[in-house]
């Protein structure tokens, strides 16, 4: 259980760097970014898979660059469910994203 609210607080901290870090992402506080993990998480659990399954052929053809759409889509769709989280477009969405996974990745490194 310590490490599910670990993972979502990860995240959430995630999130607010990057609305710190880019312009097109915005989020008024910490409810909504801990809201916006939970949503963000529960998406890539039961979503994502099967996008992923349903994209193969064109994730192939562009050799994995097609799962930063994925990524993306998540994460607006996130955008859409949580009241003060925005992400203002497409675009935003796919460098939020790497934000996102980058950040994310150096804190769970750096926790162990």
């Amino acid at each position: 259980m310590t490490t599910i609210l670990t993972k979502v607080f990860i995240i959430a901290l995630a999130l607010v760097l990057t609305a710190h870090l880019l312009p097109g992402v915005t989020i008024t506080g910490p409810y909504p970014a801990i809201i916006a993990a939970v949503i963000l998480g529960l998406l890539n659990i039961l979503v994502r898979p099967v996008l992923v399954v349903l994209t193969l052929p064109v994730t192939v053809v562009t050799l994995g660059l097609f799962i930063f759409v994925i990524n993306a889509a998540m994460l607006l769709l996130a955008a859409y469910f949580v009241e003060g989280f925005t992400v203002s477009g497409f675009w935003v969405a796919v460098v939020a994203s790497l934000v996102v996974s980058v950040i994310s990745t150096v804190i769970n490194k750096l926790l162990g």
